[in-house]
């Protein structure tokens, strides 16, 4: 693929993701959630490691500006890296287990390491030193924790059902 093509690509699917943040936003993290991982397991997937590092990078920062992310801007940084190894694992992944669950098994592997890093970097290493109320801290923990499982999996697993078709669209 060309350099235009990867970039005009992984341009598209910025404005996709901050549209479907936007629109989804009212209706709550699973939804909002499975939609962002979706579009960052097509994003590496279709444009490669750097455009889904990107676009997994941007993902948090843009949610926060526009309400819908972490409620601290601290805890950004920790989403992104969370979004980063979920990319890099489905890129390194990709192809490397055979089989028909392969995909999916890649899919389970990248959610889990994802939801892991949240967890320990949020729930375990941030929110304890932010001083907020303990309501507050249950509250995001629970935000971070096996909810960010469920919406990876769910993310990742409608990205192989959807995925033929995004390849084939983009070889036209």
């Amino acid at each position: 693929m060309s350099k235009t093509k990867q970039i005009a690509r992984t341009a598209v699917l910025i404005a996709l993701l901050v549209a479907v943040q936007y629109v989804t936003k009212g209706f709550g993290q699973f939804v909002t959630g499975s939609c962002v991982n979706l579009i960052l397991a097509v994003s590496v997937l279709s444009c490669g490691l750097w455009s889904g590092a990107a676009i997994a990078l941007l993902s948090p920062f843009c949610a926060f500006l526009l309400g819908i992310g972490p409620a601290f801007i601290q805890l950004v940084p920790a989403v992104a890296a969370g979004n980063v190894i979920y990319v890099v694992l489905l890129s390194l992944l990709d192809g490397k287990i055979k089989g028909a669950v392969g995909p999916f098994v890649s899919v389970v592997i990248a959610a889990v390491a994802k939801f892991a890093l949240l967890y320990t970097l949020i729930v375990k290493i941030l929110l304890p030193t932010l001083g907020l109320p303990e309501p507050k801290v249950a509250v995001m923990s629970a935000m971070f924790s096996w909810p960010q499982l469920v919406t990876a999996l769910i993310g990742g697993v409608l990205c192989m059902l959807v995925y033929p078709t995004v390849k084939k669209a983009f070889k036209k």
